[in-house]
């Protein structure tokens, strides 16, 4: 009787220190997230902070989805090469904030975006640290995703990057149940995810042949069942993209599978670097826009943009000019992609020229308004800034630790989340890139670093 009553104290505590925690995670997840959203909600109008020109182009197919000038899927203009750039989701998603809020701006959609992230982010990466390392992990996971800077920034961007990671993570989920219980149904699942990922951005569309490889890899059964797993994942892949894809064969002289966006991105990538540039290379929209207008003799005061008139077309061939240039230079761009690789790592310091920006530390001087400089909520702030700054420097240190932890005691677990990382850190880097393309790798690296906090804490108990 006494020792079930101990239990039953212990028991108690413990869930009561679990409460706490969970508590303190919430609390300081809202602190940053409100703060930084003050901040980029003052700044949406400032091109340094935000690409207004980018998110124009979702603003203008959301605008005719709305007045009827468009549909949400079909193309009826062979012409309108410009709408294919991006997939339909995120124009249809902006389409149903401005309709649903009545108004039309980046504010509503920012402020939707950024309610939707504080709870869809947090429960993914938690939920997977869990999943893959137990409870501590999955704090330490939450913790570590709630004071960096870089989801607290992106969350109140108005973009494409945030719902794209929430559905590349989910996949994620499923991949590693997939794993763990040799599914064939979850492994369904997570392609069909993965497929959804790409309606809202293009990116992770060849993620689906990594997911297959390793599933085929870890997965303990007969090469019968390893193939019939890995199989499902890209079958269900494809089967969720393929819409678009005999949409864009049906719709265009000129086939692409893609939206026709690559070409822009290597060939600006070039643009980035001394070499390119004296190569005729030039980075920025605006300057490969004058370019090519000039080239095609289009007149000054008539529209031109990257992708219309004739984009596909134009894109191809910018995509054959790139890599014409890379083939005579292949050393040469290897390190350029290595010094983008670490320009997509890191979040602490000056950021990488062309990397984008990871982030700011809240400060009450950057986020709140003058009247709230003093007391109480200026303070929690500011404290708030430190521990982000201390998070910032630490993140990469405790992901490579929690990589080499896990690699060590469950390779499995590892591979499956290390495909999704190098996807984006290796290919994902051979034509231009920002660090905000490449939120899904920064929250699995989240992961890794909650385990490495979990290895740590266990340690320090031992001892």
């Amino acid at each position: 009787m006494l020792l079930s009553s101990r239990l039953d104290g212990f028991a108690s505590r413990a869930a009561i220190r679990k409460i706490l925690l969970i508590l303190l995670l919430l609390v300081t997840l809202v602190g940053v997230r409100v703060a930084t959203l003050m901040f980029m909600r003052a700044h949406l109008d400032d091109p340094a902070w935000f690409q207004s020109g980018s998110y124009g182009k979702f603003d203008r197919q959301a605008r005719d989805i709305l007045d009827g000038r468009q549909h949400v899927f079909l193309i009826d203009d062979p012409t309108r090469t410009d709408i294919v750039q991006y997939p339909p989701a995120f124009p249809a998603f902006v389409a149903a904030v401005y309709g649903v809020t009545g108004v039309r701006s980046a504010y509503a959609m920012q402020i939707v975006q950024w309610a939707l992230d504080l709870v869809l982010s947090l429960v993914l990466i938690v939920g997977i640290a869990v999943t893959a390392f137990g409870w501590r992990a999955g704090i330490a996971a939450g913790f570590i995703a709630a004071l960096l800077p870089l989801f607290a920034m992106y969350s109140a961007y108005p973009s494409s990057d945030i719902p794209g990671m929430w559905f590349v993570l989910a996949g994620n989920w499923l991949l590693l149940l997939a794993a763990k219980r040799n599914s064939m149904w979850l492994a369904l699942g997570a392609g069909a995810l993965l497929g959804v990922a790409c309606w809202v951005r293009v990116n992770p569309l060849y993620l689906t042949v990594g997911w297959a490889i390793v599933l085929l890899v870890v997965v303990k059964a007969s090469w019968r069942r390893r193939l019939t797993i890995g199989g499902a994942v890209v079958f269900a892949t494809t089967l969720v993209i393929a819409p678009l894809v005999v949409r864009n064969y049906l719709t265009f002289p000129d086939f692409t599978p893609t939206g026709g966006t690559i070409g822009v991105n290597l060939w600006e990538g070039l643009g980035e670097t001394e070499l390119g540039r004296q190569h005729g290379f030039l980075f920025g929209d605006d300057k490969m826009i004058e370019h090519e207008r000039a080239k095609m003799g289009w007149p000054a005061d008539q529209y031109f943009d990257s992708q219309w008139p004739d984009g596909i077309r134009r894109d191809k061939e910018r995509t054959r000019e790139s890599m014409a240039f890379i083939k005579q230079h292949p050393v040469w761009y290897a390190g350029v992609m290595a010094r983008r690789m670490w320009g997509m790592l890191k979040v602490a310091g000056d950021p990488v020229p062309y990397c984008g920006i990871s982030g700011i530390n809240v400060t009450s001087r950057k986020c709140l308004p003058p009247t709230w400089q003093g007391g109480v909520v200026a303070f929690g702030v500011n404290v708030l800034g430190m521990l982000q700054s201390v998070a910032r420097y630490l993140f990469l240190p405790l992901a490579a630790f929690g990589i080499y932890v896990v690699t060590r005691k469950n390779w499995i677990i590892a591979a499956v989340f290390l495909v999704t990382i190098l996807y984006y850190l290796v290919p994902g880097t051979a034509a231009h890139t920002e660090i905000r393309y490449v939120l899904p790798m920064h929250a699995l690296l989240t992961v890794f670093a909650g385990a490495a906090v979990d290895r740590i804490l266990k340690l320090a108990l031992r001892k």
